[in-house]
């Protein structure tokens, strides 16, 4: 009888652990199951979509991070990026004017734009703190305001107020910036081509840092200085390291005639993100990411333990402005055009669409779930043109389907997250 019962304990717990894993994920399984419904019937070769996500998760990876830190800091989703980009994009302006190009180029965009990031990033703090707890819309009007300042100055001051003289980058009229500037000659993969590395080898690299990295915190934990088990995060990266290294082997075997083994991956460029990705880390293992997480889980406790919480709401900002200016200097020069008055406008919504979709919320994000988000995202950007144009035999209606993906996933998104926490608080409850 004893036996039974535990038995039928073991099933339930079983159950509610299954479903507890399906509510917590539901975003994100979704967007999966999309996915692949997309990538079926598109009819792309695995090749070419291999080389399109390479190339949009590269130029979409920086800013996709650049949103972590504000939802560490309870500040929700950070739409203010937009100014961010502004002033990345007041960087490259002044760059292609004087003719500076490759690296020493791109270098200048990111220390022209890092002052204008830091101001734009303390006054959005600064405001944000007169609106606690409407914070996300208040970074949304604010981006649409700072908008119509930009253009002002680019559409009305340059060439009459501003001098410039230059008949590539000015209207005919001597007034305003042309509404599209070319970088070829300028900035454009100025990185990305520093080092381009074969892709299956670059996926065996990574193998080995995440093997590298279990076998690391294996000897740790068994010399006493972590508390991991094996059976946790640590054990993240042994998986990791295999599911890549089955990657590596399927794509190499199955492809090995065809473009896969061409394919070439900026290593620069994904460097860079790591390196984001290594920084956001350490910093919330610091005392400065454990205030972060102090004041966005209650100012009030943060205030009795003397952490100044309105000083750490405006850093969070001021770090998330810097690097989303840092994210448009390398989505631009992948881009290789920029366009005056129209990249930035879209920054935030792509961004928050690609993290949601990763299986974050306005109160948690992870590095795991940007990275996850923006591949998806961007797969369905790749598949849903041709998928639409299969399946109901009109390339524009995947146009519709792609235009759907990019406004209606945050809506979507946050309509599932709150139906999530719906369903959780029931579990609790045990409703």
């Amino acid at each position: 009888m004893e036996n039974n019962v535990t038995i039928d304990r073991g099933i339930l717990d079983r159950k509610t652990k299954i479903k507890r894993f399906f509510v917590k994920n539901m975003v994100t399984i979704m967007f999966i199951i999309l996915s692949y419904i997309g990538f079926h019937y598109s009819g792309l070769s695995v090749p070419f979509f291999m080389s399109e996500l390479i190339t949009r998760f590269a130029r979409n990876g920086f800013l996709v991070l650049a949103l972590i830190i504000p939802v560490m800091a309870g500040m929700g989703l950070n739409f203010a990026i937009v100014l961010g980009a502004m002033a990345g994009q007041m960087g490259i302006i002044m760059v292609v004017h004087w003719g500076i190009t490759g690296v020493p180029g791109v270098l200048l965009c990111v220390l022209l734009s890092t002052p204008l990031a830091i101001i734009f990033g303390f006054l959005t703090g600064k405001l944000l703190n007169k609106t606690k707890g409407q914070e996300m819309i208040t970074s949304l009007i604010l981006g649409f305001f700072a908008n119509g300042i930009y253009q002002f100055i680019f559409l009305i001051l340059v060439g009459s107020v501003i001098p410039m003289v230059n008949e590539e980058m000015i209207l005919s009229s001597g007034v305003g910036l042309r509404v599209t500037i070319a970088l070829n000659d300028t900035i454009r993969y100025a990185l990305d081509d520093v080092w381009r590395f074969s892709f299956i080898h670059t996926v065996l690299i990574a193998t080995i840092i995440f093997l590298i990295i279990y076998a690391v915190k294996l000897y740790k934990m068994k010399k006493g200085e972590t508390a991991d088990a094996p059976t946790d995060k640590s054990k993240t990266y042994f998986n990791l390291g295999v599911v890549v290294a089955l990657l590596a082997v399927t794509l190499g075997v199955m492809f090995s005639e065809s473009r896969i083994n061409d394919l070439q991956v900026p290593m620069i460029t994904f460097a860079i993100i790591g390196v984001l990705c290594l920084f956001t880390y350490f910093l919330s293992k610091t005392k400065l990411g454990q205030d972060l997480r102090t004041v966005g889980q209650d100012r009030h406790i943060a205030k009795v333990s003397g952490i100044n919480s309105d000083g750490i709401r405006v850093l969070a900002i001021v770090l998330s402005t810097l690097l989303a200016a840092y994210g448009q200097i390398i989505y631009l020069q992948n881009l290789g055009t920029l366009s005056t008055y129209g990249s930035h406008e879209q920054v935030g919504m792509f961004a928050i669409a690609a993290l949601l979709i990763g299986g974050a919320s306005v109160t948690k994000a992870t590095i795991g779930q940007a990275v996850l988000g923006t591949i998806l995202f961007h797969t369905l950007f790749i598949v849903s043109p041709l998928a639409g144009r299969n399946l109901f035999g009109d390339a524009q209606l995947g146009e519709y389907f792609r235009a759907f993906v990019a406004y209606g996933v945050i809506g979507l998104s946050l309509a599932m997250h709150a139906w999530k926490k719906y369903l959780q608080s029931k579990d609790e409850l045990g409703m």
